[in-house]
């Protein structure tokens, strides 16, 4: 029984650490992850913690539904310009070498960046 609480806590403290290591940034910030093959989006139904946690744990299976079904996989030259045009604000987080994203909404007119 000690041995799942263990477990279990592990995974939570885990689930809170990449909580924390996720952030909100303009998609522009991260064209040269998308130039190199690496960012991934996530579905906005889909728990952008819950995917990187699958992924640290190598959840082939779980994954493979998600690209299977849509929801998972390599940004796409069609979704990185339209971020690109509508000027969108992600939230992202590494699982490196991925940087997964999911779209938050349109910046507002007159963002610097900054």
């Amino acid at each position: 029984m000690a041995d799942m609480e263990t477990a279990e806590n592990h995974g939570e403290i885990f689930r809170a650490k990449v909580n924390l290591e996720t952030a909100q940034i303009a998609w522009r910030e991260l064209q040269r992850y998308f130039a190199s093959g690496v960012a991934l989006a996530v579905a906005a139904d889909l728990d952008l913690v819950e995917v990187a946690c699958q992924m640290s744990r190598d959840n082939a299976v779980q994954i493979r539904q998600w690209m299977a079904s849509g929801k998972f996989g390599k940004v796409t030259d069609a979704q990185a310009a339209a971020w690109i045009e509508n000027d969108m604000l992600v939230w992202a987080v590494v699982v490196s070498p991925w940087v997964l994203v999911q779209p938050v909404r349109q910046l507002q007119q007159g963002y610097s960046g900054g």
